[in-house]
């Protein structure tokens, strides 16, 4: 932990249990963590921000870490995380508070201002741009764009597959992913693969570690799988059609001030490449909207100065 002054404790909101950690007083700010990370994931945030003025908590996400793990696959859909988010603005004795969030946590905190305007007051997202609930259904969709290709999001929507794969050896598996997922891999450079092939095997297992990502760092997540398992975390891709079965007739706008941070050398950012343009569409009060040069997918661990910097500056643009 790179900072002393945050402590962990759990919080009982939506019918389950949370951990948390958490920082400083003032204006609560949620930062929400995306797979396969954990709170832990935010830890460059805590000091700048709290430092700020502001009561910074970023929970273990259904699923992971020392929370609360509901077996059902169909628990860990959307509607239903956001129900965990919203929940514990009112546990931590708040009425609104301004959500962040990356990769998964992304689309959460996105949703969250959706639905719930009188409870978030600001909003912003972290590689995942915020795009409208599809006219389509999302994996008929997905199978027929990426048919015959190995595509992540549909190799892990066996249960049970995925899971084996990373839990054989999670130190491995992570540091293989996580290290993909950075600005320093090449993504076009990786070798090609079909729909029979698994997600680890071919990936290249690096020598070194990449500054932004310790042997301390890897030796916590690894840790934090070990404890609570990939079963969670993976189910959250499991939940894309039930997730827009749910939201039927959803709004299309946020308009809360927001903000949209990502890494030029993201493979999210190249899939997404057209909702990004689009997104002023439909964030219409987007105050901020940055890409940050070189890096890749873990954007707050990656670039941790730049990254606070933007967050201050939007929270100093919504709180004045």
């Amino acid at each position: 932990m790179s900072w002393d002054g945050v402590s962990e404790r759990r919080i009982q909101t939506n019918g389950i249990s949370l951990n948390i950690a958490e920082a400083g007083e003032g204006t609560l700010v949620l930062l929400l963590h995306g797979f396969p990370e954990s709170w832990y994931s935010w830890r460059h945030q805590f000091a700048p921000l709290a430092a700020a003025g502001y009561h910074v908590v970023a929970p273990d996400m259904r699923g992971y870490g020392k929370s609360d793990k509901p077996a059902e696959i169909t628990a860990y859909n959307q509607v239903e995380v956001v129900k965990d988010i919203i929940g514990l603005i009112p546990a931590l004795g708040y009425e609104t508070a301004i959500v962040i969030g990356h990769d998964w946590g992304a689309p959460t905190a996105w949703a969250t201002a959706l639905f719930h305007p009188d409870k978030v007051r600001a909003v912003g997202g972290l590689s995942v741009p915020f795009m409208p609930r599809s006219p389509v259904q999302p994996m008929p969709m997905m199978r027929e764009m990426f048919k015959g290709q190995f595509f992540y999001q549909l190799y892990f929507q066996e249960p049970g597959v995925a899971e084996a794969e990373f839990e054989k050896d999670l130190k491995t598996g992570l540091r293989k992913f996580l290290v993909m997922g950075g600005g320093e891999t090449d993504l076009t450079a990786l070798p090609p693969k079909t729909e029979h092939d698994d997600l680890l095997s071919n990936l290249p297992d690096p020598e070194k570690l990449p500054p932004w990502l310790s042997e301390a760092d890897l030796d916590f997540y690894t840790a934090e799988f070990t404890r609570s398992g990939m079963r969670g975390p993976l189910n959250y891709y499991r939940n894309h059609d039930l997730t827009w079965e749910m939201t039927e007739g959803a709004p299309t706008q946020i308009h809360q001030p927001a903000m949209f941070v990502a890494g030029t050398a993201d493979g999210v950012v190249m899939m997404a490449a057209e909702a990004i343009k689009a997104m002023p569409m439909f964030v219409t009060d987007l105050r901020l909207n940055r890409m940050i040069p070189g890096i890749g997918h873990w954007t707050q661990q990656e670039a941790p100065d730049a990254v606070n910097e933007a967050i201050l500056e939007f929270l100093s643009m919504v709180d004045g």
